[in-house]
């Protein structure tokens, strides 16, 4: 699920020592959500008043960040929302810049000649309620002063599926063209389809499930449970905190389990193997494998762009998905959708199977490839999605040129 940067969805490779240490001069902070004041890049935002979570708490004021690439046309008929996974945010394709702590997450599909082509689509892309990078999350500051911290509402799919639909009505966009998104941003998108099918013409369902499964929140709550243990994670307030002392091992650790469900165990063993990080041997002498050094690197390096209380949040949200929770169960929910969808899944995926993406192919009404859903053939595993370029836009353009 980060999978949504560049720098973590390129193939598994060593990590120099070097490098490691190029982290270790500079304290991480102790958060790294996107702050009032950071510079705002090419964000835009939309205000949200007195917003309902389906908990049943409300917040006086939301505000969801989002870009835009390509024009809207008159009939504001080419719009087309790409939504993101757990841990990233608004910038698609555009590189590093101030306000932008990462490159974009999808520069193989979304510009000008590429699948989703800009010079055709007005791409929109918002960052997720409860999120670290301009919209309204857990490090975002309350009406009394001070950060909403662990006290921000459960939030759930449908609670960010509305907060994306402010997004819309804020542009005019009455119906998508498309809906696309993958891993989390699969679960948006498929709940966009059932919630509003009226508003959804096409929906890409990527490396996604209709339901999380037990087994899925298993591994959510080992990361969850990784956060909190940590001793400065200080029940959620360490906003306050200097350089170096917010609850980076608690996160850090929930990246690296993470990052075990991303990848497929034949592309780590293809690559690691058994291979030792330095000169110094791992076998009780001190040394580390080259693989557990690529954990920790990334691990690491995530703190420095991500909030503790979000991933929380974020986490606990998608054990909250269910297309068919109060709408007579799962199959009902699917044949109620109307866009004609593309379901794809990647046949190393550990984290959501393609046994997920069959259920879902085999009860949405209209798809552009039958009963079955497209499989990926990637040895990335669940990244495959955000690596795989030509393949996975081969088949969005294909959705993308259905009537």
């Amino acid at each position: 699920m980060d999978w949504q940067t560049p720098e973590d969805t390129v193939p598994s490779g060593f990590v120099p020592d070097a490098v490691q240490r190029t982290l270790g001069h500079a304290l991480p902070p102790a958060t790294g959500a996107w702050r009032e004041g950071d510079p705002v890049g090419r964000r835009r935002f939309v205000d949200v008043v007195d917003f309902p979570f389906e908990s049943g708490e409300r917040l006086p004021r939301i505000r969801v960040a989002y870009e835009t690439y390509g024009r809207l046309s008159p009939a504001r008929d080419n719009a087309v929302l790409v939504l993101h996974a757990l841990t990233g945010d608004s910038n698609l394709n555009h590189p590093a810049e101030p306000g932008h702590p990462t490159d974009g997450w999808w520069p193989g599909i979304v510009g000008e000649g590429l699948p989703l082509d800009t010079d055709r689509w007005f791409v929109v892309a918002p960052n997720m309620l409860g999120g670290c990078q301009g919209t309204t999350g857990p490090s975002s500051i309350a009406p009394d002063g001070v950060e909403w911290g662990a006290r921000f509402p459960y939030t759930t799919i449908r609670d960010q599926v509305a907060a994306q639909r402010a997004v819309a009505q804020h542009l005019g966009i009455t119906r998508w063209a498309a809906v696309v998104g993958g891993s989390m941003g699969g679960m948006h998108a498929l709940e966009w389809a059932v919630t509003h099918p009226e508003e959804v013409e096409r929906l890409a369902v990527i490396a996604a499930p209709a339901a999380s499964s037990a087994d899925q929140i298993a591994l959510n709550s080992v990361q969850v449970e990784a956060v909190r243990t940590d001793p400065l994670f200080h029940d959620g307030a360490y906003y306050d905190e200097i350089d170096g002392e917010g609850p980076h091992r608690g996160l850090a650790l929930a990246r690296r389990m993470a990052l075990l469900n991303y990848r497929s165990p034949s592309e780590l063993n293809d690559r690691f193997q058994r291979s030792w990080q330095s000169g110094i041997s791992p076998l009780g002498h001190g040394g580390r494998f080259a693989v557990e050094s690529y954990l920790d690197f990334h691990g690491n390096k995530f703190t420095r762009r991500f909030d503790a209380n979000s991933y929380i949040t974020l986490v606990e949200a998608m054990n909250s998905h269910d297309v068919g929770r109060g709408r007579g169960g799962v199959v009902e929910a699917l044949e109620s959708v109307t866009a004609t969808t593309l379901v794809l899944g990647i046949d190393s995926d550990r984290l959501f199977p393609v046994a997920d993406q069959e259920l879902i192919a085999r009860h949405i009404p209209t798809t552009v490839h039958g009963r079955d859903p497209v499989v990926l053939e990637s040895p990335f595993g669940h990244d495959g999605f955000l690596i795989e370029f030509d393949e996975v836009g081969r088949h969005l353009s294909r959705l993308l040129g259905a009537a």
